[in-house]
């Protein structure tokens, strides 16, 4: 593997004596390259410490990297930017992605960090910015901003408050020499090392035309970032958690067999990878979901040659076994016979022994084969077995897999060493999912608009319209009042204004969240606490850069009593306070991320409150936006310079003519 620090004469020039060089795989591990032991900004602060300060990269904002070692041999080496940047410098003062996601009444922070991986192509042009013309009349004209490009390996943003956003992760299908997986680890350990609050994400991954989000739903239940422990964040188009939990089980549990015997008509090679695939189980696959789950779990596990010789081995008659193997062979080969006979229909087990006791009169020998055989190959057929959800009966089937694996070696039944093969390759079965996926959950057929199976393109809509994904890394139970370290404390605290136009009727407004964590000495007292907590709070938000505290709303005590030993476990703080300069008061548009969209009204059919990234469309009369999906305007069509919405259109229509 080429390496991405080698990428020219203008990266070797980049090797600066004592410039420190760290592992990737343990890079933001306690320890790595710091121990991180205190609030987020504190953690970000000392990991920059170990950071080189760069130039004219991002206009001015301070920037560090950081080189990572991924392997010595070959040498692979790459680079890790953060970059400060402080809210006067910020070209959009409020965070979409917040709004999105829900975090919109979150206050605007002062800071924010970005952390990125760039690719072979940012490099290159991060070190050409090195060599501009100090003589330059203007040199900001040649400083390139990090932030703004596009195409990073790894790009993600936390503001100074602990809440972040991933943006983007592009691996190896998008030139990267970094697998998907290695970048979501290296970000999953700077997240959890730098101690950050929750993290969200907009899950638009692909791999080769399939949506991740809903071929890993159907397979796991969760999308490929739930490995990481990203949940259902926040849906569009009204869907929430139950919705979006349904439309997964809803696909996950179609039963194979009914899927089969409609889809084999329209597509002949759906009931071939069926078999393939039951054929390569140990276990019996019932559902949809039992199917794609195995083939992932298979491509998962297949060797770097790319394939894999396996098959579900026929009986082997045990070392102390009753029977012989001619015995078992016979009655094994009769039972086939008594199926091949009801024609590949599903048949009770009763039914299949009654026949083969015609010819095997030892009814134990027949219960011992007939309990061996399910699911097992036998010469060019797959016996399979499955208990019918109706009747509860176990029933059998039987299956032709000669065109399924025509080279595939015959089956001994025997305990020789003689061992089936059906060689299956890595694109032979991305070819088979692709094909699963593309006609049974994404491009389906009229068979598959009526019935049970009418919910498959249902649910698959909403399993797609769940994009916005978060972790919560650090949970606030964990940051209750405990012990630190070098004689220090934590504690949780908030706080609520006091002014003019947050005053209800009890004078007081709901506290600001998220609480932050505070540290103290053992020996600290309320007074010192209220300075901390001021402190805290200017450094994170950015209205609160002159906030005095007045008072405590929760809890009783004189500014002289000590903090510790009066406040219960687990207790939160709530601070009421001003600001000191009341003059030029920002107005709620200057002070949440939400920003101008605060006071939009969202009322749309399919039952969405707020901006969720969609495109949206306002009435010309009543101003309430809504969906153009939901209005049906595709999305190739542009937004119409008037528009109705139904309930403005009907009062329209019904209004009396004047006269």
């Amino acid at each position: 593997m080429s390496s991405c620090f080698d990428v020219g004469a203008a990266c070797r020039k980049r090797r600066r004596g004592g410039e420190n060089v760290f592992k990737f795989k343990s890079f933001g591990e306690n320890g790595c390259p710091v121990e991180f032991d205190g609030s987020f900004r504190e953690n970000v602060k000392a990991l920059l410490e170990y950071g080189h300060l760069e130039n004219n990269l991002c206009n001015g904002m301070l920037s560090w990297s950081f080189q990572l070692e991924v392997h010595r041999h070959p040498p692979f080496h790459i680079l890790l930017f953060v970059v400060e940047e402080p809210i006067e410098a910020s070209i959009n003062l409020h965070c979409k992605h917040c709004q999105y996601v829900g975090w919109g009444h979150h206050m605007i922070c002062n800071k924010k960090y970005h952390f990125l991986l760039p690719s072979k192509d940012t490099v290159v042009s991060c070190f050409n910015c090195d060599e501009i013309n100090d003589n330059d009349p203007n040199p900001e004209k040649g400083k390139l901003n990090l932030v703004e490009l596009q195409g990073h390996i790894m790009h993600g943003v936390f503001h100074s408050n602990g809440f972040g956003h991933l943006l983007c992760v592009n691996g190896m299908e998008m030139g990267s020499d970094l697998a998907g997986y290695q970048i979501m680890e290296f970000w999953d350990r700077l997240c959890t090392g730098l101690q950050a609050r929750k993290v969200s994400l907009n899950d638009t991954s692909k791999k080769r035309g399939m949506e991740l989000r809903l071929l890993y739903g159907v397979a796991y239940g969760h999308p490929w970032f739930g490995r990481w422990g990203y949940k259902f964040g926040r849906g569009c188009y009204g869907v929430n958690q139950p919705i979006y939990q349904k439309a997964i089980e809803a696909i996950q549990g179609m039963p194979l067999c009914l899927l089969n015997h409609h889809l084999s008509i329209s597509y002949n090679d759906i009931s071939i990878i069926f078999s393939r695939y039951q054929a390569l189980s140990d276990n019996s696959m019932v559902t949809l979901g039992d199917l794609f789950h195995f083939m992932l779990e298979l491509l998962s596990r297949l060797p770097k040659e790319n394939s894999i010789d396996s098959c579900n081995r026929a009986i082997l008659v045990e070392t102390n076994c009753r029977w012989s193997t001619k015995r078992v062979e016979a009655a094994t080969r009769v039972i086939v016979e008594a199926l091949k006979r009801a024609e590949f229909r599903w048949v009770s087990r009763q039914e299949v022994r009654d026949t083969a006791r015609a010819y095997i009169g030892d009814t134990g020998l027949l219960d011992f084969v007939l309990k061996s055989l399910g699911n097992h190959i036998v010469g060019n057929y797959l016996v399979r077995r499955c208990l019918n959800p109706v009747t509860k009966v176990l029933e059998y089937c039987l299956e032709d897999i000669s065109t399924v694996f025509p080279n595939s070696e015959a089956i001994v039944l025997n305990n020789s060493k003689v061992k089936p093969k059906c060689k299956i390759t890595k694109a032979q079965l991305m070819k088979d999912i692709s094909y699963l996926y593309k006609h049974i959950l994404k491009e389906q057929k009229p068979t598959l608009s009526i019935g049970v199976f009418s919910a498959i393109p249902m649910a698959a809509r909403i399993i797609l319209d769940t994009k916005f994904l978060v972790k919560e890394y650090t949970e606030e139970l964990s940051m209750k009042v405990k012990p630190g370290l070098n004689g220090k404390f934590h504690l949780l605290c908030t706080v609520i204004m006091r002014n003019n136009e947050e005053i209800n009727d009890e004078g007081l407004k709901k506290p600001v969240p998220p609480y932050e964590r505070v540290s103290l000495k053992e020996d600290a007292t309320f007074d010192d606490l209220k300075q901390e907590v001021e402190r805290n709070f200017r450094q994170v938000y950015w209205r609160l850069r002159r906030f005095v505290v007045e008072s405590m709303v929760n809890l009783s005590a004189k500014g002289s009593d000590l903090v510790m030993g009066s406040v219960e476990i687990g207790q939160k703080i709530v601070f009421l306070g001003r600001n000191e300069d009341q003059t030029g008061m920002m107005n709620e548009v200057m002070i949440y991320e939400s920003g101008p969209n605060s006071g939009r009204i969202v009322d749309c059919p399919c039952g969405a409150k707020d901006d969720d990234g969609e495109r949206l469309i306002s009435c010309d009369i009543c101003e309430v936006w809504q969906h153009t999906r939901c209005a049906r305007i595709p999305n190739n069509e542009e937004i119409p310079h008037v528009f109705l919405c139904k309930q403005c259109e009907e009062k329209i229509v019904f209004m009396p003519s004047l006269p």
